[in-house]
C-alpha cells in the first residue's frame, strides 16, 4: 500500500461558484487541456499540482439536472468543498451537498465564496451551517473553512493546502501494483477514434493494453492519455484518465474493472444487466417491454427516448434495458440475450457480423430512419403484439449444514452455497433426496453475521426461511424467482 493523491468534489448550489473556483484554480496552475481536432475534450477530473503533490478534482456539473451525478462524485471522492455563496447563504442544494457528503462519509472543507463581493456576510453563512449541523472551526467545530475569491484568486493557495492537509490526517492509501478498478466519470462518441470513456482509478494501475470492463461496456485499452490528453502508458490510483478502445460508450457512474481475458470481461457484462433487470421484474410483477435503445448521436437518442416515455404504459411498462450511441456491437447483442431485451436503433448501423451473432443468440435486431416509425413499432409491440407470461427462474441451491433455530413456521438455518446464488427474499424449494418436500422464503440472509442482499456460489451464509415444512440437516435449498415476461403472439 502506498500513499494516493485526494480525490476532491466541488459540492454546493447552483450559481454559488463550483465552476469558477475549478476555473481560478485552473488559471492559478495553468492548467489546459490538449485540443483533438480543434475541440477541447471534457474529461470530468482534472489534476493540481503544489509543492510537489497532486490534488485530483472531480470537475461535476452545477445544475440541478446532474444531482444524482453529483451524488455518485460525492461517493468516488475523498474531500468534499461545500461552496457557499458569502451573498446568498444555505440554500436547498447546499442541504442536499451536506446531506450527500454525510451519507458518503467524507470529510468538508467549507468554501465561502465571492468573500470580495459587496454585501458578503460570511459570518452569517457560518450560522446557518451550524443550524446545518457543519459546525466551522471558528464555532468550536473541526471544519475548516476558507474565504475565496475566484475573481481575485483569495483564498485559493490557503483552500489547497488546507485539502492537503486533510488528505494527511485521513492518511488515503491504495496498492498500485493491483489491476486497475475505478469509476466511469464521463463517455462519449468521438467521431474520429470511437467511443472514449474518462476513467477514474480508485485503486490498482491501469495501463496501455488493460481489457477493462463495466456493466454495459468493453474493450482493450488502445489509447490511453492524462486529464492533459497527453498520451501516457499507465494511470495510477487517484489519478483520471481518457481511454479508447471500447466496445460501446460505458455509462457515466459505471464501476470498472481490468480482465486477463476479453472473454471475462465480455461474460461480466450480461450477468450483472440481466441480475439487475431480473430482480426488477420480480419486485414489480409488472410486463415491460425490455430494448435496447441505440442512436447514431447524442441528440437522436434523447428525443427518440423522450417521446417513447410518452407512450401510454398502463397495461405494459417501457424498460430501457441500456441507451448508448454508435455501432450496434458485441457488447449490445449479448446483453440483449442475456436480458431477452430487443435492439431498436435509430439511425444506428451494425458492425461486422453482429446480424449472424444476433440470429445465434435469438436477439431481435430493428434499425430505423424514420423516428415516427421506430415510434409506431413499438407502440405496436406494447399494446398489440405481446401477451404476458409468468415463468420460474432458477437462481442457485444451497446445502443446509446446520439448523439453529426453529419456531412456527419459521427457521434460522446455515448452510453452503452450492450453484448459482440465494437472494433475500427469493422463493424456496426444500428438496430431501430426490424429493421436493415443502416451499417457502427467504425472509432475510446474512454472511458473517451481517445482513446480505445475495450469497453466490462458494459462499457460507445464514437465513431466515419461512415455510410451513421443517427444514433438516443436508437438505438441499432450491432458490427461484416468478417473473412475468412478454412473448410475442
Amino acid at each position: 500500500m502506498a500513499t494516493r493523491p485526494p480525490i476532491v468534489v466541488m459540492l454546493g448550489h447552483v450559481d454559488h461558484g463550483k465552476s469558477s473556483l475549478l476555473e481560478a484554480i485552473k488559471e492559478e496552475f495553468r492548467i489546459t487541456a490538449k485540443e483533438a481536432g480543434g475541440i477541447t475534450q471534457r474529461i470530468g477530473a482534472y489534476v493540481a499540482e503544489i509543492g510537489g503533490k497532486s490534488i485530483t478534482f472531480l470537475d461535476t456539473p452545477g445544475h440541478e439536472a446532474f444531482s444524482a451525478m453529483r451524488s455518485r462524485g460525492a461517493k468516488a471522492a475523498d474531500i468534499g468543498v461545500l461552496v457557499v455563496a458569502a451573498d446568498d447563504g444555505v440554500q436547498t442544494q447546499t442541504k442536499e451537498a451536506i446531506r450527500q457528503a454525510k451519507e458518503a462519509r467524507i470529510p468538508l472543507v467549507v468554501a465561502i465564496n465571492k468573500a470580495d463581493k459587496p454585501g458578503a456576510e460570511p459570518e452569517k453563512i457560518k450560522q446557518q451551517l451550524a443550524q446545518e449541523e457543519v459546525l466551522v472551526e471558528a464555532f468550536g467545530g473541526q471544519t475548516p473553512c476558507v474565504l475565496t475569491s475566484a475573481v481575485s484568486k483569495q483564498g485559493i493557495q490557503e483552500l489547497l493546502e488546507m485539502i492537503l492537509l486533510i488528505a494527511e490526517v485521513e492518511d488515503l492509501s491504495a496498492d498500485a501494483s493491483a489491476p486497475a478498478r475505478g469509476l466511469v466519470i464521463e463517455a462519449f462518441l468521438d467521431q474520429k477514434r470511437g467511443p472514449a470513456a474518462s476513467l477514474l482509478v480508485l485503486d490498482g494501475t491501469l495501463r496501455a493494453g488493460d481489457i477493462v470492463g463495466t456493466q454495459t461496456a468493453w474493450g482493450k485499452v488502445k489509447i490511453l492519455e492524462d486529464s492533459r490528453g497527453i498520451s501516457a502508458e499507465s494511470a495510477l490510483p487517484s489519478f483520471p484518465c481518457l481511454v479508447v478502445g471500447l466496445q460501446g460508450v460505458p455509462g457515466v457512474g459505471e464501476e470498472f474493472h481490468v480482465f486477463s481475458r476479453e472473454e471475462d470481461a465480455v461474460k461480466n457484462i450480461v450477468p450483472v444487466v440481466a441480475q439487475e433487470f431480473h430482480r426488477h421484474k420480480a419486485a414489480e410483477g409488472v410486463p415491460t417491454l425490455d430494448i435496447i435503445l441505440k442512436a447514431d448521436v447524442q441528440g437522436s437518442l434523447e428525443v427518440v427516448k423522450s417521446v417513447l416515455l410518452k407512450i401510454p404504459q398502463e397495461k405494459i411498462a417501457l424498460r430501457f434495458v441500456n441507451e448508448s450511441v454508435g455501432e450496434i456491437g458485441e457488447s449490445d447483442v449479448r446483453t440483449a440475450a442475456g436480458t431477452k431485451a430487443r435492439i431498436i436503433a435509430f439511425r444506428a448501423k451494425s458492425q461486422a457480423g453482429m446480424a449472424d451473432l444476433a440470429e445465434r443468440e435469438g436477439v431481435v435486431i430493428e434499425t430505423f430512419e424514420v423516428i415516427y416509425d421506430l415510434i409506431q413499432r413499438v407502440r405496436d409491440l406494447m399494446e398489440k403484439g405481446m401477451a404476458a407470461e409468468t415463468v420460474k427462474r432458477e437462481l442457485g441451491s444451497l446445502k443446509v449444514l446446520a439448523v439453529f433455530l426453529a419456531d412456527k413456521n419459521r427457521q434460522i438455518v446455515g448452510g453452503r452455497v452450492g450453484s448459482g446464488e440465494i437472494l433475500k427474499g427469493s422463493k424456496l424449494e426444500v428438496t430431501r433426496g430426490e424429493q421436493v418436500v415443502g416451499q417457502g422464503k427467504v425472509v432475510n440472509l446474512q454472511k458473517q453475521k451481517k445482513d446480505a442482499g445475495k450469497a453466490i456460489a462458494g459462499e457460507e451464509c445464514g437465513i431466515l426461511y419461512e415455510g410451513p415444512e421443517k427444514i433438516q440437516q443436508g437438505d438441499i435449498l432450491r432458490a427461484f424467482v416468478i417473473e412475468t415476461q412478454l412473448a410475442v403472439l
